[in-house]
């Protein structure tokens, strides 16, 4: 069979290479197709063997405070309008949370139990002995760490005899002051929500409502204040010096101890 006219104009045209528009139109088209994805794969090869080679340091914030850091904060116990007496103090308790002769308590992580956001009232309720403070219960222990009836007070239960708000059914709450700008503090009660930080007064309480907690007492504030800004001290103990003369005879110098007080060393001998 006869190949037809329009079969042969097709074979002329491929064996051609195409028309002559498309002729003209596929160096500019398809080799800059193929410069565009080697310049891309190049620019790409570079930018990953730079990543690779500099990779980006993340960046971390540490959460005030840290372990071997110390804070002071000034802290009460009140219950229906008086003030309750000082905590006890234990000098020989080694966790993170020290209470001080004045109601100062110092804090000086030492795990991270007790650091960061686990530096809390929460935290430090627990760690003391026999004390109870929650949001439905606030208990003071005695100074051996029993419970004391006397001091432990639960939601909805009347204030005692002979107190300013006798009669009148009070609840857990906590005041707390984080600048000494604060006036007016703020209430929760979360002991969780309380974190410890520098300057920081803090009053458990259990109180009727509407009535609002009293900051600490101004002597364990100043007390607070005077911990906070003390240099620490660094005693050397005495030496003794031992010169030898030609006779045979031996000569022990007087002692003398070094004190360091705020970077002023003070030689005396003894």
């Amino acid at each position: 069979m006869a190949k037809s006219t329009s079969g042969k104009w097709v074979s002329r045209v491929g064996a051609a290479g195409g028309g002559k528009t498309y002729q003209k139109t596929r160096p500019g088209n398809f080799y800059g197709a193929l410069v565009v994805i080697v310049v891309l794969g190049i620019v790409l090869t570079v930018y990953s063997r730079y990543e690779y080679q500099n990779p980006v340091k993340k960046h971390t914030t540490t959460v005030q405070p840290v372990i071997g850091s110390v804070l002071y904060a000034a802290l009460s116990v009140q219950a229906c309008g008086s003030n309750l007496p000082y905590l006890n103090t234990d000098p020989s308790f080694k966790g993170g949370f020290l209470v001080g002769p004045d109601n100062v308590i110092r804090l000086s992580p030492v795990s991270s139990a007790e650091a960061g956001a686990n530096a809390t009232l929460k935290t430090f309720a627990a760690e003391y002995f026999g004390l109870v403070a929650s949001s439905t219960e606030l208990a003071v222990p005695t100074k051996t760490g029993t419970k004391d009836p006397a001091t432990t007070y639960k939601n909805g239960e009347a204030c005692p005899a002979k107190t300013k708000y006798a009669g009148k059914k009070g609840k857990v709450v906590y005041a707390y002051w984080t600048s000494f700008g604060q006036k007016t503090p703020t209430l929760t009660t979360n002991p969780a929500k309380i974190k410890f930080v520098a300057d920081l007064r803090v009053t458990m309480a259990f109180e009727p409502t509407g009535v609002t907690p009293r900051a600490p007492a101004k002597a364990t504030v100043d007390e607070m204040v005077l911990a906070a800004t003390t240099p620490t001290t660094t005693t050397t103990l005495p030496t003794a010096t031992t010169t030898t003369l030609p006779s045979g005879t031996t000569t022990t110098a007087p002692a003398s101890s070094t004190t360091t007080t705020a970077g002023t060393t003070t030689t005396t001998k003894g």
